[in-house]
């Protein structure tokens, strides 16, 4: 890293930065998609899910979408307190 000036440190730190939160966000997606099928699905899938899997999924789903919204609410009223 020596070799590089400061613009390209400041950039190459962003750039891994930027990745490192992508990656956690694929995990929390593997783990919710592995949480919610293990709850869901309950049978042996054929061609479709049926109605109450589907419902299952998307009611899952959902939950899982609004405590994530929530909790990125909570960690951005707590930087801009400080």
């Amino acid at each position: 890293m020596d070799q590089f000036d400061e613009a390209t440190k400041k950039e190459l730190a962003t750039f891994v930065d930027h990745e490192q939160a992508q990656a956690r966000v694929n995990a929390s997606i593997h783990k919710f998609t592995d949480m919610c099928w293990d709850k869901c699905i309950t049978g042996v899938p054929g061609n479709s899910f049926s109605r109450s899997e589907s419902s299952c999924l998307a009611n899952c789903v959902d939950r899982f979408l609004d405590t994530s919204l929530f909790m990125v609410k909570q960690i951005e009223n707590r930087r801009q307190s400080q």
